[in-house]
């Protein structure tokens, strides 16, 4: 059974970054993105040493993904870790700008 991570997961506009937060206001992990017309590309994730293993790379993944999905964009994930997410989890695989 795997845990949830138990971070909030925001959209951080200026930035240009999805952001785990913890409840003490520390940030766990980002994605970072690069918006071009109607495409995101994720360029770059990362998870605080301290928070590795409790799944925040992957609530990182879920929601940029999900953000894209309600913004109508398309996906380029140059990130590794947000393409292999992307391979794991079919229910993506219609994002990707081709």
């Amino acid at each position: 059974m795997s845990k949830e991570p138990n971070v909030t997961v925001r959209d951080n506009h200026e930035r240009h970054r999805y952001e785990a937060v913890d409840e003490t206001g520390v940030v766990a992990g980002f994605v970072t993105y690069r918006l071009a017309e109607d495409v995101v590309a994720y360029t770059h994730a990362e998870v605080d040493d301290a928070f590795e293993g409790q799944g925040i790379g992957s609530a990182l993944a879920r929601e940029a993904l999900e953000g894209a999905r309600s913004a109508g964009m398309r996906v380029r994930p140059d990130c590794p870790f947000v393409a292999d997410y992307m391979d794991a989890h079919p229910e993506y695989q219609d994002l990707l700008a081709r």
